[in-house]
């Protein structure tokens, strides 16, 4: 390893998983303006979407997301913007005189 290279403050920090809760400790050199209390000791806290608990590569397990749901309303909400056909238009711009 070369020298000189590596942070020196590593320290025991508390990892949760926000989706499942699970706490685990480890080193670190994050920073944290956040705490948390483990077994009566307090340690820098670092706050996670996903870890090895709640990832499906690991748990095997995969969650059903609502990307139909998503899909649609993003459909619907830029349909205003969609262009008609050149047909269409013509109508239209008849129906108007």
């Amino acid at each position: 390893m070369k020298k000189g290279i590596h942070p020196e403050n590593y320290r025991l920090v508390a990892f949760k998983d926000m989706s499942n809760d699970d706490v685990f400790i480890t080193k670190s050199t994050a920073n944290t303006k956040e705490t948390l209390e483990v077994d009566g000791v307090e340690y820098p806290l670092v706050k996670l979407e996903i870890s090895r608990t709640s990832h499906p590569f690991y748990t095997g397990k995969a969650k059903f997301l609502d990307t139909a749901g998503r899909i649609d309303k993003f459909k619907s909400k830029y349909d205003k913007f969609k262009k008609k056909p050149a047909a269409q238009e013509k109508d239209a711009s008849a129906d108007e005189k």
